[in-house]
């Protein structure tokens, strides 16, 4: 199966909000098997329709990609934070549409969200596993055009965006 081209940073497509899941049927489940396909392929453990140019609330996510033998695939389809405690600091974080940056980001430690998994059944996940509740905030900050860049200093953020006009200008 073909993988599917991540947009990235500074597309504006990935600012843009999602729009709720309506129907779930053997298009959208081939077009979850690409974004597998595609999150896997790119060694990532987390990805959002928006990323791959679907405007569409789903998100995939896998706590041990790139282990083959624990490998386990999670889709979770118009996800929601329903309640967030705690707080540290996300160490390195990064993001398929922000290549080759990395920055601490200060993230909840524990989560509850709710959403559906691919044959439309709801779906609540509480984790106080801080690696997971990164990813679930992370790829849900996506749906919402929030990107983890915006969650850095102001100052981080500015010598990322030059990097990346100065590497735009180079091409």
């Amino acid at each position: 199966m073909k993988s599917l081209k991540i947009v990235t940073y500074p597309d504006n497509f990935l600012r843009q909000p999602t729009k709720p899941v309506e129907n779930i049927n053997g298009e959208l489940q081939d077009f979850i098997e690409r974004m597998a396909v595609t999150m896997y392929g790119a060694s990532g453990a987390g990805l959002a329709a928006i990323q791959v140019g679907y405007d569409k609330s789903i998100i995939i996510y896998d706590a041990f990609p790139t282990d083959p033998e624990k490998q386990c695939l999670e889709v979770l389809i118009n996800p929601k934070i329903i309640a967030a405690e705690g707080s540290r600091v996300s160490e390195q974080e990064g993001c398929l549409s922000v290549p080759d940056f990395r920055a601490d980001v200060k993230r909840s430690v524990a989560v509850l969200a709710e959403g559906m998994d691919r044959k439309g059944k709801p779906v609540r996940i509480e984790t106080d596993d801080f690696l997971m509740a990164v990813v679930l905030q992370h790829e849900i900050d996506h749906l919402n055009g929030i990107l983890f860049i915006d969650r850095i200093s102001a100052l981080k953020r500015e010598l990322y965006k030059r990097r990346v006009k100065k590497h735009l200008r180079k091409k």
